[in-house]
């Protein structure tokens, strides 16, 4: 990655971090681009340079940390639900903890579902609309993410590993049930 890759990933680093630390004092829509731009000490062409609104800088964010995660899924086409793939679930939730939890508390977990949702429609390909994988599928982000969120607010009691183990022993995603 060049410098100046590396200062741009730092500019969009520093207007999410703004955006964030804003929404704890109010709603986005009374956040202005100028307040963002002040507070991450960044100038107005650097926010429109990597995003259209205030909200792109949450989507953003969000599919961001996604494709990241693509870069290193275990996927084999016939089974996503692996424990690998829990485990690597639950490794990015936590790396992710602040910001999940915050966006959440701001009213934007439902955002968050539809980009785990779109993320792995992408990855599990075309199924039929009523078919049972595609139930399956929708089960499993959403007890994936439910369960993620309960460990998140409690502090993440349990290890990565306890979480990823009493996720995959108690779930039925499994291609063997």
């Amino acid at each position: 990655m060049n410098k100046r890759q590396e200062a741009n990933l730092r500019v969009k680093a520093h207007i999410t971090a703004a955006l964030l630390k804003l929404l704890n004092e109010k709603s986005i829509s009374d956040i202005t681009v100028s307040e963002i731009i002040a507070q991450a000490g960044v100038a107005r062409a650097s926010f429109y340079r990597n995003y259209s609104s205030k909200e792109s800088v949450i989507t953003t964010l969000i599919t961001d940390a996604l494709e990241d995660f693509r870069a290193g899924i275990q996927y084999d086409g016939d089974n996503y639900y692996t424990y690998e793939n829990i485990r690597r679930s639950f490794e990015y939730f936590s790396r992710f903890d602040k910001p999940i939890l915050d966006l959440h508390r701001f009213g934007y977990g439902s955002l968050i579902v539809e980009k785990l949702n779109q993320f792995h429609e992408e990855i599990a390909g075309t199924m039929p609309q009523r078919s049972i994988e595609r139930y399956r599928l929708y089960m499993y982000i959403g007890s994936l993410y439910n369960t993620a969120l309960v460990w998140l607010q409690g502090g993440k009691a349990e290890s990565v590993d306890e979480i990823s183990d009493m996720f995959y022993r108690i779930s039925r995603f499994r291609a063997d049930c």
